[in-house]
């Protein structure tokens, strides 16, 4: 068997784009030298890695494991480089890290800032996704670290603790439901909601949580950031849930009653995870390093 780099990179490049064509194209590489490193792969191991069709090409058996060995070898040689960027004038590190809305918010933006500080040579590729978007990829290898809600399946991958971050319900001081020492998210949702934008993690989060007992919210409006939430709240807009750190930031600032959440859901803990703390490459230590409480 002797396959190169580049050999790995085609093969994943067919697979993402369904067709030999393009894959090539995405490679650099003419379509009959594509095809010709895909047929020399095939040989090596007289072994089937697509399989052909009029609308393109999908994988075998063989060819789906060949996938997923390829993408962590292909990661393994970028973490290697990385690795050794200390030793190469010029050449940065980069560590990708997968975060719920909370802690992109309101939790990592000084953590950050100092680490980046601290280590000119590295930069972060911070994404924000919905927690179990976020386990998904740290098992296929597509991400470095994670921070995800504890509501979500971590099976696989180990954990550290992060922050304490209960949800709570905020509501206009004259709302109706403002009298109620406590609720139930279900309660709430006969009643209109100021929601975060459509691709927050936190939004999605919520309405997942509305279909599983039945219901919908019923959204007036999406505000960008939690301050913009809470001001819109204030003013009667409608009712919100929002992390209760983002409250203690901002009470002093917007009018707003606060009440807690009767639900599991709401008494999370925010969870730093990955494949495996101890063989993370040492760009991505050094951060974890800085991010473990």
């Amino acid at each position: 068997m002797q396959f190169d780099l580049t050999d790995l990179r085609l093969y994943l490049h067919i697979l993402d784009t369904g067709n030999i064509t393009a894959g090539a194209a995405r490679s650099h590489l003419s379509l009959a030298a594509a095809s010709a490193r895909i047929r020399a792969m095939e040989a090596s191991l007289g072994v089937d890695f697509l399989e052909r069709g009029r609308r393109g090409v999908t994988p075998t058996p063989a060819g789906k494991a060949l996938a997923q060995h390829a993408r962590i070898l292909l990661q393994q040689a970028e973490r290697l480089q990385q690795d050794l960027a200390d030793y190469a004038q010029g050449v940065k590190g980069q560590v990708r890290l997968l975060c719920n809305t909370t802690a992109i918010t309101e939790y990592l933006p000084e953590v950050l800032a100092d680490f980046l500080r601290d280590h000119p040579n590295l930069d972060i590729d911070l994404q924000e996704l919905p927690s179990a978007r976020i386990t998904h990829a740290l098992r296929q290898g597509a991400a470095d670290l994670g921070i995800v809600s504890d509501a979500v399946d971590t099976h696989g991958l180990q954990t550290r603790p992060f922050r304490d971050d209960p949800l709570v319900l905020i509501l206009p001081p004259d709302h109706a439901l403002a009298s109620r020492p406590s609720l139930t998210f279900g309660e709430t949702l006969a009643h209109d909601y100021v929601a975060l934008g459509s691709h927050s993690a936190l939004a999605i989060h919520l309405e997942e949580q509305a279909l599983h007992i039945g219901q919908r919210m019923s959204i007036r409006i999406r505000a960008d950031g939690f301050e913009g939430v809470m001001r819109m709240v204030a003013r009667g807009a409608g009712l919100a849930i929002v992390p209760k750190v983002a409250i203690e930031r901002w009470a002093a600032v917007h009018s707003v009653t606060c009440r807690p959440l009767d639900e599991v859901w709401a008494h999370r803990t925010l969870q730093l995870c990955a494949r495996d703390f101890d063989h993370l490459p040492g760009y991505a230590r050094a951060l974890f390093d800085a991010l473990v409480p």
